[in-house]
């Protein structure tokens, strides 16, 4: 199994060749209580790094999720739209928003690994 690497902005992103599949942290959804809605980025819209990728709703607020890494969406989860809870239930499997094919894969490797994220999320309490 491929490592899941991690953005500031609480975005997860697991490599696997050139595709990553993104989703947002068990934190991110803490903090965001019951998803209810969850807008996903077209299939092949080019994306840039940090830019904007999708949007999700809870009841507590609206956020934007960006694209830790550039490239071409190239599969989206359409089963979140119809349910959008899975990104409470499972925010790291079947709650994934999107599949790109990396401009740059070995950009993933500025992310953060699994011990910086849970130290960069225990420095905001």
């Amino acid at each position: 199994m491929s490592t899941l690497r991690y953005t500031k902005d609480h975005e997860w992103v697991r490599v696997e060749g050139a595709t990553a599949t993104i989703g947002i942290t068990a934190y991110a959804q803490e903090q965001l209580g019951d998803v209810v809605f969850v807008e996903l980025p077209a299939v092949g819209k080019q994306l840039e790094a940090g830019g904007d990728a999708a949007v999700v709703e809870s009841v507590k607020a609206a956020s934007e999720v960006y694209a830790p890494l550039a490239g071409e969406v190239v599969a989206v989860n359409q089963a979140l739209v119809d349910t959008p809870a899975l990104v409470n239930d499972d925010p790291t499997g079947e709650g994934w928003f999107m599949r790109l094919k990396l401009a740059d894969p070995a950009a993933a490797d500025a992310l953060m690994d699994q011990a910086a994220y849970d130290a960069y999320v225990e420095g905001l309490h």
